[in-house]
């Protein structure tokens, strides 16, 4: 995929070239490790016949009997996660809802066990087997909400998707999300797991984006936000701010954080006193936007996934 180049010419300030694949890849030290919170032991989790409410006459999942040996498998919300239905947040959503249901049966907890996915369905339709993991980059336009629809009928980054990836390819689900205005580079995979590892800021996985912006602001002020932020009662954490260049009062600034909350770098502009005109995302992690061109997609060489897989689970076990 074709790196390096500026967006639009002489409005987006230029900036050193970057290779999308992990050799250049120079993300901070993971934060707040957490155990591996996937496996499950013993038996699994009780299910519930066909078309009764959750809670309804049934039991919650049995404690695993110390003498019996370790069951092998993942937990459902782990395998459905990976096979694209849905992030494993989610699908416990969806099975809390009666949604999810195996050979008939509708469970009633994510702590089931499986080997495969035989025999379950999410809102009565047959799951497939998981794919090999996909990942794209899609240079997202202003105007798009990442979204797979909306109620009031605007149009969502799938709607340019149609055209931008090949035939055949299966659900890609965004890794995090770009404002309505927000333009630049977007992940897109079609496992959920990955999905997950790249979105938690456990991982630490940076996001760098550059902003236009109007008003007074100094460096020594950006370089504060290194010791992160508090505004209106939310925390945010450390960001690398730099100004790139500056015509009056209106300044390119540069962000790369690792947490991604919701329009946080917009707040973080706006609670300093500064209007952001123009807000694009640069990289994620060791991908780039380069000169991708608006509305279209590009996938990631497959040896590339499985480099990023392998880095962002050492990272959680370091």
């Amino acid at each position: 995929m074709a790196h390096g180049a500026p967006l639009n010419g002489h409005d987006v300030p230029h900036t050193n070239d970057r290779r999308s694949d992990l050799t250049g890849d120079k993300r901070p030290p993971s934060r707040n490790n957490r155990p591996d919170r996937d496996r499950a032991g013993g038996r699994t989790g009780a299910r519930r016949p066909s078309g009764k409410p959750a809670g309804a006459g049934t039991k919650g999942p049995t404690a695993p009997s110390p003498d019996l040996p370790r069951r092998e498998g993942d937990r459902i919300a782990k395998l459905l996660a990976r096979a694209g239905i849905a992030s494993r947040r989610e699908v416990e959503r969806m099975i809390a809802e009666g949604r999810v249901a195996i050979d008939g049966e509708v469970l009633d907890t994510p702590a089931t066990v499986l080997t495969s996915l035989k025999g379950v369905t999410v809102d009565g339709k047959p799951v497939a087997a998981p794919e090999q993991a996909r990942l794209f980059c899609f240079h997202k336009p202003q105007g798009l909400l990442t979204a797979e629809r909306d109620p009031a009928g605007r149009p969502t980054i799938y709607t340019a998707l149609r055209n931008a990836v090949p035939p055949g390819v299966p659900r890609l689900m965004p890794v995090g999300r770009l404002d309505l205005n927000t333009e630049g580079l977007l992940l897109l995979t079609n496992d959920g797991e990955l999905k997950r590892a790249l979105e938690l800021p456990s991982t630490g996985v940076p996001r760098t984006y550059r902003a236009r912006t109007f008003g007074d602001i100094t460096q020594a002020q950006l370089e504060d936000l290194m010791d992160g932020i508090e505004i209106d009662g939310v925390r945010y954490g450390q960001i690398d701010a730099n100004m790139e260049r500056r015509t009056g009062r209106n300044q390119w600034i540069e962000l790369t954080l690792t947490e991604g909350k919701n329009r946080e770098v917009r707040r973080v502009l706006e609670h300093l006193g500064l209007k952001v005109s123009r807000l694009l995302r640069l990289a994620y992690g060791p991908f780039v936007l380069g000169d991708l061109p608006r509305g279209q997609a590009a996938e990631v060489p497959q040896k590339d996934v499985e480099r990023l897989r392998k880095s962002l689970k050492a990272d959680k076990s370091a």
